[in-house]
């Protein structure tokens, strides 16, 4: 335990890079609109056997038949295929090679495609499917000496023939476009399904695991895929995005290590989770790195694509749409993980698991994740001109009791950024995860707390909890929970760390104030020097595998504890 520490002016990262000195870090999108973007952007199809990128499908197969001997064409008219065929055949091919199985054109039969489900792509967003109505059709090359055939006088062919032609090929592609659009509607029914069973699973497995629920409220009720589809609805909007984006203290947290440390990120393979705008993997992209994988499962990864394209960035930066447990990279193995995974009281939005699954499945066994560790804290809160503004407020309403409008203020954990004069005690660092250790069991847990209360203490209203975050430059490096962000930036030169707690300046995640509901509670009375001790739990709600129960018991020594529960919503 460390004294909670003082307010301070220092820079949130000891590059101690001023607002107004920032290197070329922030690029400036170009103005053109969405239109001039679409007609810009090309096209990059993934080679069936490698991971050679192109500019169109015709010449990747091309590639595969002068390089392997595999004729994507001669298989798909020898078989016969039609456009449900040559998807099956495109992701049959595909999951062999990802599962290291070789691939021979000539044995691959009509069996062998008869399974739907390879109906459901292997690689999201395949732009090779998307092309398909591009490829030759069968027996094109049969023209007599790679002529047109003129009509019987030797002249073009008449009007109304070449009418009828074109009335012939927009009836080929209405057909092919019809095709295309049922088969998207079938494969976003399986995937939300699938993400319908995942989400289950894990409430599931919460559950087993013994997490404790308690009064939840509507919010704490979404299940299933209805949770899945809000979650990333969420964020799909700019909003969301423009306020992270002002975080000066997060982004340029970010900026700062990564610049500060191109030598780690030089010439390697970096997978960014959660890629938002695209902000992080650009300046990956910036600090030299060889290939970025930006993925992402809300609509904002299309501003991400242009974004990327418009700062002439995306012959690094590949975008990948979907949940990173769903989707096939393009490679085996990643250097580093980049992520900004955290949420309120840290782990509110149950981002993580994600990270630490890529980390397990994706990342080098020397790689780095960034951030590496994160803190986690505690510290008692007296503020009784707060309460009276906030809650007892309701009970005189110009005259009126409204106490029914307090429902869920007590149950649901706050969201403030409370002033310094309001922690009336030394704070606990009452956790550390290392990410390049931790597992998802981990992040359910029961810790031990204590504080000695100030001379501030007039009564004790709450609890406030925030977190701090670490950017390691080597993977072993080991933080202990009481140490503070500033104590571990300050003993190295321009090391990287943040706080989001009361005693620095405000970041969008702000603190999470769990106010005590004192028509329930005793009433302890708290005197400078007093001691407080108990215990910390942060658990899983039932049925909301997103959500976050706080329980936290305290008591003075040698007195019974007494407890409540926040839901973090």
């Amino acid at each position: 335990m460390v004294e909670a520490y003082p307010p301070s002016e220092s820079s949130a990262s000891s590059s101690n890079n001023s607002e107004n000195g920032r290197d070329d870090a922030w690029l400036q999108a170009d103005q053109d609109d969405g239109d001039d973007f679409g007609e810009q952007e090309t096209v990059q199809v993934i080679s069936l056997l490698d991971d050679k990128v192109f500019d169109d499908a015709v010449a990747m197969i091309k590639y595969c038949k002068d390089k392997y001997r595999f004729d994507f064409l001669a298989i798909r008219d020898n078989l016969g295929l039609d456009f449900y065929g040559q998807v099956k055949l495109i992701n049959y091919v595909r999951q062999n090679v990802h599962e290291g199985r070789e691939v021979k054109g000539e044995s691959i039969t009509a069996k062998d495609l008869e399974d739907d489900g390879l109906l459901k792509p292997v690689l999201e967003d395949d732009a090779l499917i998307l092309c398909l109505d591009e490829l030759p059709a069968p027996g094109a090359q049969e023209k007599k000496d790679g002529k047109a055939v003129a009509g019987a006088d030797g002249e073009a062919p008449a009007v109304d023939q070449l009418l009828q032609k074109n009335a012939q090929l927009q009836e080929e592609l209405e057909r092919l476009a019809q095709q295309f659009n049922n088969y998207r509607l079938a494969v976003q029914k399986t995937l939300d399904e699938r993400w319908g069973e995942d989400d289950t699973k894990a409430a599931e497995s919460s559950k087993a695991k013994g997490a404790v629920s308690g009064d939840e409220g509507e919010e704490g009720k979404k299940k299933g895929p209805e949770e899945a589809t809000w979650y990333f609805e969420s964020y799909a909007h700019n909003d969301i995005h423009e306020t992270m984006l002002k975080d000066t203290i997060r982004t340029e947290a970010y900026r700062d290590f990564i610049y500060n440390n191109k030598n780690l990120f030089a010439g390697k393979t970096v997978l960014d989770i959660g890629c938002g705008t695209g902000i992080l993997s650009m300046f990956c992209a910036k600090a030299g790195a060889a290939r970025v994988l930006a993925v992402d499962n809300s609509n904002i990864l299309d501003k991400a694509r242009e974004n990327i394209f418009n700062n002439g960035l995306d012959g690094v930066i590949t975008c990948i749409k979907g949940k990173i447990e769903e989707v096939t990279l393009p490679v085996d193995k990643v250097d580093i993980i980049v992520s900004e995974w955290m949420g309120y009281c840290l782990l509110y939005e149950a981002m993580l698991p994600s990270v630490l699954f890529a980390r397990d499945r994706y990342l080098k066994p020397d790689g780095l994740l960034v951030p590496s560790h994160t803190s986690m804290w505690i510290a008692p809160v007296s503020d009784e001109e707060y309460v009276t503004e906030n809650m007892s407020f309701w009970r005189d309403v110009y005259g009126f009791d409204m106490k029914a409008m307090q429902e869920g203020t007590y149950t649901n954990a706050r969201i403030e950024h409370m002033p310094t004069d309001a922690v009336c005690g030394t704070g606990t660092g009452f956790r550390m995860l290392d990410l390049h250790t931790c597992t998802p069991e981990d992040l359910v847990f029961t810790e031990k707390w204590q504080t000695t209360l100030s001379d501030k203490v007039e009564s004790l209203d709450g609890f406030l909890v925030w977190f701090d975050t670490f950017f390691a430059e080597d993977r072993n490096e080991k933080i202990d929970a009481s140490l503070t962000w500033k104590e571990w930036a300050d003993a190295g030169r321009e090391r990287v760390a943040f706080t989001t707690g009361p005693f620095f300046k405000q970041t969008h995640w702000k603190q999470g104030l769990l106010l005590v509901d004192k028509s329930k509670a005793k009433d302890i009375k708290v005197t400078p020097g007093q001691k407080l001790s108990g215990e910390i739990q942060y658990a899983i709600p039932e049925g909301h595998h997103r959500g976050l129960n706080i329980k936290v018991t305290w008591g003075a020594e040698g007195e019974e504890k007494q407890s409540q529960m926040w839901l973090c919503h």
